[in-house]
């Protein structure tokens, strides 16, 4: 199968090549051009993979990439943090709802002109639920985002469902959870936290600074999203899924855990700039509806998850 994923450069970009190569697929990953993505590239085209220049800002460059002739299409290219998009909520409107559009809308055009019966799987985000009852979230349940980040997606999901429903092309939207695993910007809770711990650890310190830790999050090795991804493109129906592992973690039990593998005791100290006011308390999916036409399951534990996060930070 030829598969074409956006954003192939970015955490789980990086991870999904690497699974799609090992299955013996054909794969182009298309990435922003500009230095920040060089060593990526050199790698990629060494291991035979296909890279193509892709700003999703630019219609021109949306519709070359949508000329590859794709079987499949994972498209994870976005501003992919709450925090980056709060920094400028515009911008992540035009890239990930502006850009899904496009992106879309030239696949159909392609499918169109080539007969190719292109897959495509739109990464969204468990964000989009907003804030509501405090149990596992299904597909049905309403559409409340209460941020920019998750605003951008929920707009990106209506895209891509506009452009399926007039053009037939066939679409997967994948709802993923909270996310984490080996190699992870420290930008992120789960590598933030473990570093900081680490950090009093050699540094001899009893406290570390940390935002709201009350929230509840349904956290998911970034391996088992992968091999969720591979199963949805593989045969499931076009349709919304939440990628979950459907059971919730406060994030004070995460700080524990890590402190626990660690072997450190330390006090989280609330730092102001650290704390969201958007905090969406209680934030897990139920993934009943995946596991149904796929089959999967996750297959690493919240410890191990948590574990090889550390070790990674340790090489």
């Amino acid at each position: 199968m030829k598969v074409l994923v956006t954003g192939a450069d970015g955490f789980v970009g990086r991870e999904l090549v690497s699974r799609l190569e090992a299955a013996g697929h054909d794969v182009a990953g298309a990435v922003r051009p500009g230095n920040a993505a060089g060593t990526w590239r050199d790698d990629a085209r060494r291991r035979g993979v296909t890279v193509l220049d892709l700003e999703l800002e630019d219609p021109a460059s949306v519709a070359r990439v949508a000329e590859w002739p794709a079987d499949a299409v994972v498209h994870l290219a976005a501003v992919a943090s709450s925090r980056e998009a709060r920094q400028d909520p515009g911008l992540a409107w035009t890239v990930n709802a502006a850009g899904t559009a496009r992106i879309l809308e030239g696949l159909a055009a392609a499918r169109e002109r080539s007969g190719r019966d292109t897959r495509v799987l739109v990464v969204s985000s468990g964000e989009v639920y907003g804030d509501g009852p405090h149990r596992p979230r299904v597909e049905s349940d309403p559409v409340a985002p209460q941020s920019p980040y998750a605003a951008s997606k929920a707009a990106a999901e209506l895209a891509a469902h506009e452009v399926a429903r007039r053009t037939g092309l066939a679409v997967i939207v994948a709802r993923a959870f909270q996310h984490t695993g080996p190699g992870q910007s420290e930008a992120y809770v789960v590598p933030a936290l473990a570093r900081r711990l680490a950090e009093a650890r050699r540094n001899g310190r009893r406290q570390i600074p940390a935002g709201n830790l009350d929230p509840v999050r349904d956290i998911t090795d970034v391996r088992d999203v992968v091999s969720a991804y591979v199963a949805l493109l593989e045969g499931a129906p076009a349709g919304t899924y939440n990628v979950s592992r459907g059971e919730g973690f406060a994030l004070r039990d995460i700080l524990a855990r890590l402190a626990a593998i660690l072997g450190v005791e330390a006090e989280p100290v609330t730092d102001p700039a650290l704390a969201r006011r958007s905090d969406i308390p209680h934030l897990v999916g139920d993934p009943a509806r995946l596991r149904a036409a796929t089959g999967w399951s996750p297959a690493y534990s919240i410890e191990r998850t948590l574990r090889d996060v550390v070790d990674a930070q340790a090489d």
